[in-house]
């Protein structure tokens, strides 16, 4: 689709998710919720963003528009109108480019470790030098680097597996692929305006030790969407969804069967 070749899982049945991960990640990130809740009564989707996993390397730079097109298209191919769009870090990016562009598609929106905010100077720069860093040296140093931040410090130690996990997304992610997105995303619009506009019921999620995301942009954003709800994850980092996956799980659950209930109720 759209001239590339997207890689994606479609478990169960029932009220349709789209999971959207960050980067340098692969539709695995997910694995915890895809467990969690398919055959549940929600059908999951979690694919590979163009450039991630097993998606098409494309290179060049690869906009929020690009991405979110991409998420329009998969659904277009799916045959789903609307669905639950769940985004974490750059994908919460994602998914608020696709409520900007096709906010019909999206009927209830769960932000996980997302920033709204366009790039500042010193972070474009920043973004462009480690993509350039990527294409010449690869991934190993820069995953090695970023493991703790990604997650805590303490979750490295007491969590191995799910450390190991991250780490091997990391190594795995395409240099060129991860080097597109970084200067795409370097060139991001401001998302702030957008949200006074978000009409679906909407779940901001943070760790709360996030080094990259504070809970204090959950917070901010809170205070701009109109129905929204925060939940802070305790003793996580950048990715509650797999520090502390059953905390991520409950608050996902009850939100999803929540905003459910009050779109039947609504007649959409």
């Amino acid at each position: 689709m759209r001239g590339i070749d997207v890689h994606y899982v479609d478990r169960g049945v029932g009220y349709p998710l789209l999971f959207v991960h960050g980067h340098p990640f692969d539709h695995t990130l997910w694995e915890p919720q895809v467990r969690a809740l398919a055959g549940r009564g929600f059908r999951v989707i979690a694919p590979d963003l163009r450039g991630y996993g097993r998606s098409s390397v494309v290179p060049g730079a690869t906009t929020m528009d690009d991405f979110a097109r991409d998420q329009a298209a998969l659904l277009e191919y799916l045959g789903l109108d609307a669905v639950g769009l769940v985004g974490a870090s750059l994908g919460g990016q994602v998914a608020l480019e696709l409520c900007r562009l096709f906010p019909d598609r999206v009927d209830s929106l769960i932000l996980s470790a997302t920033d709204p905010h366009a790039e500042t100077e010193q972070g474009r720069a920043s973004r462009r030098a480690v993509a350039a860093r990527l294409c010449a040296q690869g991934m190993r140093s820069y995953a090695d680097e970023m493991l703790v931040g990604m997650m805590t410090a303490a979750n490295v130690r007491a969590l191995p597996a799910v450390a190991d996990h991250v780490r091997a997304m990391m190594y795995a992610a395409p240099p060129e692929g991860a080097a597109a997105a970084l200067r795409g995303r370097a060139e991001r619009l401001d998302q702030l305006p957008l949200l006074r506009r978000i009409s679906a019921p909407t779940l901001l999620v943070a760790g709360r030790e996030d080094v990259f995301t504070p809970p204090g942009l959950a917070e901010a954003m809170h205070v701009r969407i109109p129905d929204s709800t925060v939940e802070i994850v305790e003793g996580a980092g950048h990715l509650p969804n797999l520090e502390r996956p059953e905390r991520f799980n409950e608050v996902l659950r009850r939100f999803l069967e929540r905003s459910r209930t009050r779109l039947s109720r609504t007649g959409t």
